[in-house]
């Protein structure tokens, strides 16, 4: 999500959102978890996005949504402490999720999200929070160069046109969004996918 068009974005005010229960995991503690980690307000609403992206992903694989959106929410607990050593990013929260006892499946989408530490991604889970994890950036820099600033004016097309212009967005890794693949889904319904995922937390995201 760092990217250029997402600067204001990131200096955006107070955070609310509403907490489902999610069955068999207590979703406000996890999101309790990441304030408590995670201080910038808009990372949190990065890791909401890309939440919303691995539970949409879900429910077209017929995948279990309450743990996949688990590992999107969670995904960058550590950020704020390996910022400066990327090559630790996930293994610190791979530490503390698993001290928590969380599903060793979200430990490892975790840990495999991050192209730096050289883990296979083995299951879907873990090739969806890899390619979901850029494309959230990737909507939002599409979203706040549209005039009207907002999600609901968008879709799938729209961010597929900045997708080809090299120097949009470029914190967003093509390559990996084009991981998509690997899900046997093609890169414009996973953009689909994702953008409808968006739309439908945009309040939560200040979009």
């Amino acid at each position: 999500m760092l990217t250029e068009p997402l600067d204001k974005w990131r200096q955006g005010g107070s955070l609310q959102v509403n907490l489902p229960q999610e069955n068999g995991m207590d979703r406000n503690e996890a999101l309790s978890l990441v304030k408590k980690h995670v201080k910038n307000k808009n990372l949190v609403k990065h890791m909401l996005a890309v939440e919303a992206v691995m539970g949409a992903l879900a429910r077209r694989l017929g995948e279990d949504e309450d743990a996949w959106r688990l590992a999107g929410l969670v995904h960058d607990l550590d950020y704020d402490e390996t910022v400066k050593t990327p090559e630790r990013h996930g293994l610190v929260s791979a530490s503390i999720l698993d001290e928590l006892g969380y599903p060793q499946a979200v430990v490892q989408a975790v840990k495999s999200h991050n192209p730096a530490l050289g883990v296979e991604r083995k299951s879907s889970m873990d090739k969806a929070l890899y390619a979901a994890d850029p494309v959230t950036g990737l909507v939002i820099a599409a979203a706040l160069i549209h005039p009207e600033k907002k999600l609901s004016a968008i879709d799938g097309g729209f961010v597929l046109k900045r997708f080809g212009e090299k120097h949009f967005a470029r914190g967003a890794d093509r390559d990996q969004i084009k991981a998509c693949t690997e899900l046997g889904m093609d890169l414009d319904e996973f953009v689909d996918i994702s953008v409808r995922a968006m739309q439908d937390i945009s309040g939560d995201l200040g979009l």
